[in-house]
C-alpha cells in the first residue's frame, strides 16, 4: 500500500506542476491583454466663439402717456384699444364750446384794440395826442394779440393727439367723464415695440474678467464696432431676429455689483412684448487656441476640485488638476492643466488609477463602436 500511495502522490504532484506550467505560460501570453481598457481624447486647441448669457427684460423703444392740456368734459373717444395708432392722430375730444367762446371774445377785443392803436398813431403824429397814449394802445394791443393766440392753442388742445406712432393701451377714462390739465393719471399709453429694448445686467467682475483677456490676448475682438447679440425667449426658443448691443451703463447697482446693458431687437412681426423675461446671449470674442473636453472626463476631488485622468507617454494613468472656465454644451472649456497633445481618459476612468498601465484606444472609435452595437441588427430571413 505504500508504494501504490506514493505512486499517487507523485501523480497528483505532477499533474498539479503542470497546472501551474500551463496557467504559467497563459498569463505570460495573457499578459497585456488583462490590462484595462481606456478610451482616450488627444487634447488639440479649437478657435471657439465665446459668448456669455445675461438675464434681462424687454422694454418698449418709445413711451408716451397721453394726458390733456387742458380742461374739460370728454366728448368722443377716436380709436380702438389695443391698436396701432400713427404721430397726430386725434385720440380724444375735448367739449370745446368754451374755447371757442373765449377766442371769440379775444377776436373782437383784437380788431377793437388794433382799430384804436391806429388812429392813435396817425395823432400822435400831428401831436394831437400823447405819445403816452398811443404807447399805452400798442401795449393793449400786443397783450389781446397773445390772449388770441392763447385761445387758439387751448381750442386747438381741445382735440388730444397721439404724440407717437405706436401701438395704444387701454383708456383710463370714457366718454362724460371730466379732465384737468395736466393731470396725473394719463389718459391712455403709447407705445412702440419696433424696435424693442432688451436690458439686460452683467456683473463687474465678468467685465473685469473681459478686459483682462482682451488686454492677455486670451480673446480677439470679432467685432469692434458692433456686438451682436441673440435673444432666448422664456419659453427656451431663439428669437429669430439679431440685436445689436447700444450702450452699457457706467453706474454700478450698489445692491447687486451689476451694470445695464441695452440691446436693440427689431421686433416686426410684434412678438416681444414689453415686460417679457427673456435671456441674451452676447459675443465675447473669438478664442483661436480654446482647450475643451467632454465633461464625463473631468471628476471631482472630496474637496470639489476638478482633476482629469491622463495617459503619459509610457501608456501609465496620471491625474492632472485643472482650472475651468465654463461648460460649452458638453464639454468643459480648461484654462489650466492640460496642454496640445495630452490623451485625456474620457472612458474607462473607474477601472484605473494614477501609476497604472493601460491599454488605450481613441475615443471616437469606442463610440462609433457603442452606436453599432446599440443599432438594431436586421432581421434573419428564413427559408
Amino acid at each position: 500500500m505504500g508504494k501504490k500511495n506514493r505512486d499517487i502522490l507523485m501523480i497528483a504532484t505532477s499533474v498539479f506542476i503542470a497546472g501551474l506550467i500551463f496557467y504559467g505560460c497563459s498569463d505570460k501570453k495573457a499578459g497585456p491583454g488583462m490590462l484595462p481598457e481606456v478610451a482616450v481624447l488627444t487634447v488639440q486647441p479649437k478657435q471657439v466663439e465665446m459668448t456669455t448669457e445675461l438675464p434681462g427684460r424687454t422694454s418698449a423703444y418709445l413711451i408716451a402717456e397721453v394726458r390733456p392740456q387742458v380742461g374739460g368734459i370728454i366728448q368722443k373717444r377716436m380709436f380702438r384699444e389695443g391698436s396701432n395708432v400713427r404721430a397726430g392722430q386725434a385720440l380724444f375730444q375735448i367739449d370745446p364750446a368754451l374755447y371757442q367762446a373765449t377766442l371769440a371774445r379775444a377776436d373782437a377785443n383784437l380788431t377793437s384794440l388794433q382799430l384804436r392803436a391806429e388812429r392813435l398813431k396817425e395823432l400822435v403824429a400831428e401831436k394831437a395826442v400823447s405819445q403816452q397814449e398811443y404807447d399805452d394802445a400798442t401795449a393793449a394791443f400786443k397783450q389781446i394779440q397773445a390772449e388770441v393766440q392763447t385761445a387758439q392753442i387751448n381750442l386747438r388742445y381741445t382735440t388730444i393727439s397721439a404724440p407717437i406712432s405706436g401701438r395704444i393701451g387701454k383708456s383710463s377714462v370714457t366718454v362724460g367723464a371730466l379732465v384737468t390739465a395736466h393731470q396725473p393719471t394719463a389718459l391712455a399709453t403709447i407705445q412702440q415695440m419696433d424696435p424693442m429694448y432688451v436690458d439686460v445686467t452683467q456683473s463687474t467682475s465678468d467685465i473685469a474678467r473681459l478686459r483682462r483677456q482682451f488686454k492677455e490676448g486670451q480673446l480677439q475682438q470679432k467685432n469692434k464696432k458692433q456686438q451682436k447679440a441673440s435673444l432666448i425667449l422664456d419659453d427656451g426658443t431663439e428669437y429669430p431676429q439679431k440685436g445689436i448691443l447700444q450702450f452699457r451703463d457706467i453706474t454700478v447697482d450698489p445692491t447687486t455689483g451689476s451694470v445695464i446693458l441695452r440691446i436693440v431687437f427689431p421686433n416686426p412681426n410684434g412678438v416681444l412684448l414689453p415686460g417679457m423675461f427673456v435671456r441674451a446671449v452676447l459675443q465675447e470674442g473669438i478664442n483661436d487656441k480654446a482647450i475643451l473636453v467632454p465633461q464625463q472626463a473631468v471628476s471631482r476631488d472630496p474637496k470639489g476640485n476638478p482633476y482629469a485622468l491622463i495617459v503619459d507617454k509610457e501608456n501609465k494613468v496620471q491625474q492632472r488638476p485643472l482650472i475651468l472656465d465654463r461648460a460649452l454644451g458638453d464639454a468643459w472649456l480648461v484654462t489650466a492643466g492640460l496642454v496640445p497633445g495630452d490623451r485625456v481618459i474620457v472612458e474607462g476612468m473607474l477601472r484605473v488609477r494614477p501609476g497604472i498601465p493601460v491599454n488605450v484606444v481613441p475615443f471616437e472609435k469606442t463610440k462609433q463602436k457603442d452606436e453599432k452595437a446599440n443599432d438594431p441588427k436586421p432581421p434573419v430571413k428564413t427559408k
